[in-house]
């Protein structure tokens, strides 16, 4: 019974230390609020490391994913796969509608035209930059 209550304690103490990091991490994260950076990105990218290094805290201890990391890498690595298969499905689909598409034209007796990329679509298109009186 001594080790189990041991363990309590240590749980407690763990607990209670990251309670206060989370509140010292508010804190840092109101006073972040106030400052003033010359670019956003910069406000954006200190918002995104207080707010990770709180998730990370809650995830590992509340959550207690320290103690799953086998599931966890299980999980993680067959989120890399899907991840890698949505960004390839474009890749595919267009290699696809090529290979499917050619035919078409040289049935038609036509060529095919040649791909460009994709022109600017700001102002000449009745945008908010619109000085042509369109």
């Amino acid at each position: 019974m001594a080790a189990n209550a041991e363990d309590v304690r240590k749980s407690i103490k763990t607990y209670l230390f990251v309670f206060g990091a989370l509140a010292v991490l508010t804190v840092v994260t109101v006073g972040a609020s106030f400052l003033s950076f010359k670019s956003v990105a910069a406000t954006v990218a200190l918002a995104l490391l207080i707010a990770s290094v709180k998730g990370t805290l809650v995830a590992s201890f509340f959550m207690h994913l320290l103690e799953e990391r086998s599931a966890l890498y299980w999980i993680l690595g067959l989120c890399a796969i899907f991840f890698v298969a949505m960004i390839m499905l474009p890749v595919l689909q267009t290699a696809e509608t090529d290979r499917l598409i050619d035919p078409v034209y040289q049935a038609a007796g036509e060529e095919r035209p040649v791909r460009t990329a994709p022109a600017h679509h700001g102002a000449d298109h009745g945008g908010a930059g619109d000085s042509s009186g369109h």
